[in-house]
């Protein structure tokens, strides 16, 4: 496989899964019946933004590289704030439990 190729290859992939959270989201707000974001929407976002990152930077291409890079730190902190407020439920809720056992 050319270097070309393997980098166009990372291209479509990362476009690919950048589509696919528009397509997760619309999913879980059609089932809910309310406008929702599920987590995999910011993997999905992570892990696109991180393909089309690495190739902007193979095409040195920087109006891609500064909305993509941008992007990575939104997908970042939202993961980081979906575990906090995970961690939180999970403390509240042992919390719970040892006060009724």
């Amino acid at each position: 496989m050319s270097n070309l190729v393997f980098w166009l290859t990372v291209g479509f992939l990362g476009q690919a899964l950048f589509t696919a959270r528009f397509l997760v989201q619309w999913l879980a707000s059609e089932r809910k019946r309310n406008s929702v974001v599920p987590v995999a929407f910011w993997w999905l976002s992570l892990l696109g933004g991180t393909a089309l990152f690495s190739y902007a930077i193979f095409r040195r291409d920087p109006v891609i590289i500064t909305g993509q890079g941008m992007g990575l730190f939104v997908y970042t902190r939202n993961l980081m704030l979906v575990g906090k407020a995970r961690r939180r439920l999970q403390a509240v809720d042992g919390g719970q439990e040892g006060l009724q056992g």
